[in-house]
């Protein structure tokens, strides 16, 4: 799967993504609108990770589903 894909089926992707990162909230995912770069950046501001991390957990989450 490509992000192209999580973006265009955002509303199915959510609960896929509060399972992965359960920190997360509705809330948030509406402000992040299906868009990578936004969740990189919640995934560095709610667990502490550095850009290059989150960015390496969403990769990593991309190629299991």
């Amino acid at each position: 799967m490509n992000w192209d894909q999580v973006e265009g089926n955002w509303t199915q992707m959510k609960g896929r993504i509060k399972e992965a990162w359960g920190d997360i909230t509705d809330s948030d995912l509406q402000k992040v609108e299906g868009k990578r770069d936004r969740l990189a950046g919640l995934l560095q501001e709610r667990y502490g990770k550095q850009k290059e991390a989150a960015e390496r957990e969403i990769d990593e989450w991309l190629s299991r589903h």
